[in-house]
């Protein structure tokens, strides 16, 4: 899946997903949730701290 198609899916801009990859932003608790939902993914498969 595209940043685009994601952002789309989700509701953000494409530049957010790109911000939320490299590490500049992290969502919030309800965008995160999205996201897992939309690419089918457990929380922790997503986000991971090191």
């Amino acid at each position: 899946m595209t940043q685009g198609k994601l952002a789309n899916t989700v509701g953000v801009s494409r530049q957010t997903i790109s911000s939320i990859e490299t590490g500049q932003f992290n969502p919030t608790a309800k965008l995160a949730l999205l996201l897992c939902i939309a690419l089918d993914k457990k929380f922790e498969d997503l986000f991971y701290f090191e």
